[in-house]
């Protein structure tokens, strides 16, 4: 009932926010019908339709659908949104609550030097900054008319936003909230496909960012300039291929014991509801390729484009998270109000389901590694937001490690960034 319901509520709303990229419309089908695309050529990739997320439709699934899981257009907040954080299930001790509402679409935070967080969006094209006003807070939307800006980072009083096809460049961005200087594209070698085109940057203790380029489909044998993790120097505009065969990543950190790139990744969609797992993934030396699109969660070989490949010629995931949890950002613990042994324990925010009957993830995920990688253990942190088989009470979208060691969470389905603190 509440899918068929949500069918009707939500998709409109969906279509008209995807529009904004550009896609053309998708032709009618036939209820009984099977939606299916031809995502191998320039074509698709240049116009995909505007439900190009369906083009792999199989019977077994048939009438799981991305737009049922689209948050309410004005967002949550108020007694609803502090009844919702109420489900919420913590460890002992931790609490949550709301840091800032009005925060529609939310997607990747960062912090400024100053204080402000600045927070990306995924269908509105817009980039906040949040302020604090002795605990009282302002969100103010900075930028508008931007391409799914979902990837932000903040380094040496300059804000980086991800806009698909460019990385740009706000010099002394705090001091200008309210009129914001014009950008410096500080690199443009990106293909402008929207199909998982969206970014989440990351950058490393020598100034250069990572970002992860996706193939403009659920499953094809990609461009050429996709399925990629690059390493960039926005000082210069150098790059380097660092990592292939990566197919939707939308989370990364580096650690800091090793210095190492971590990223989370999702694996296709319409193979099956239980399968292929989404990975975390670790870079331990340039080019490393994780097998998109001929294996997937180190063990299956995709049923058309494997070609011969064997999963043994790829990386192995470093964990294995789930079928279709869609693991979206992440970072390690560095701050000191948690327990000791919460410290660069990897935290994913994992987005929740779509493409399955019965929804997994909508959680928060704690990983547990040493500096090499070895001996990892994976812990659910914080659950809740999915209440039934189907139905969404917020689904997390990023998390960032706040200056007292609080734990914020965007949550793009209630528009709010939550907070998840310590205290006995």
């Amino acid at each position: 009932m509440y899918r068929e319901a949500m069918r009707a509520l939500r998709a409109g709303s969906t279509v008209v926010a995807l529009a904004a990229l550009a896609f053309a419309s998708a032709p009618a089908v036939a209820a009984d019908q099977l939606i299916h695309y031809d995502s191998s050529n320039k074509a698709f990739w240049d116009h995909p339709p505007a439900d190009w997320f369906m083009g792999d439709e199989n019977a077994a699934q048939k009438g799981e659908d991305y737009r049922l899981t689209s948050g309410p257009a004005t967002g949550i907040s108020g007694d609803e949104l502090a009844a919702n954080l109420k489900k919420i299930k913590l460890p002992k001790h931790f609490h949550i609550s709301v840091y800032a509402d009005h925060v529609l679409s939310a997607r990747q935070m960062a912090w400024g030097d100053k204080g402000t967080l600045f927070v990306g969006s995924f269908s509105l094209g817009v980039v906040y900054a949040i302020t604090d006003h002795g605990g009282k807070r302002e969100v103010k939307t900075i930028l508008k008319g931007l391409t799914m800006p979902t990837g932000l980072a903040f380094r040496d009083g300059t804000l980086y936003v991800g806009d698909v096809s460019k990385i740009l460049a706000y010099p002394d961005a705090e001091n200008h909230l309210d009129q914001m200087p014009a950008p410096k594209v500080v690199y443009d070698d990106l293909p402008s496909y929207g199909p998982h085109g969206w970014k989440y940057l990351a950058f490393d203790p020598h100034g250069w960012v990572y970002t992860a380029i996706g193939p403009p489909c659920n499953e094809c044998l990609p461009p050429t300039s996709t399925a990629q993790v690059r390493r960039i120097n926005p000082a210069t505009g150098q790059a380097e291929i660092v990592a292939l065969g990566v197919r939707n990543s939308v989370g990364g950190d580096v650690d800091p014991r090793s210095g190492d790139y971590w990223f989370t990744e999702n694996a296709r969609d319409w193979l099956a509801d239980d399968k292929p797992s989404d990975k975390l993934e670790h870079i331990t030396r340039m080019g490393q390729h994780f097998g998109f699109p001929y294996c997937h969660q180190g063990d299956i070989p995709d049923p058309v484009y494997a070609m011969g490949h064997k999963c043994s010629e790829f990386s192995p995931p470093a964990a294995l998270l789930g079928a279709h949890v869609a693991p979206l950002g992440m970072k390690f613990y560095t701050g000191k109000q948690f327990p000791g042994v919460y410290r660069n324990n990897i935290f994913i925010a994992e987005h929740g389901s779509w493409n399955r009957h019965s929804y997994k993830g909508g959680r928060i995920v704690r990983i547990v590694t040493d500096p090499q990688g070895k001996n990892l253990t994976q812990v659910v942190f914080a659950e809740g937001w999915i209440q039934g088989p189907t139905t969404y009470i917020g689904r997390p979208a990023d998390v960032i490690v706040a200056k007292d060691g609080s734990l914020l969470v965007a949550d793009d389905f209630s528009g709010a960034i939550l907070q998840i603190s310590y205290k006995k």
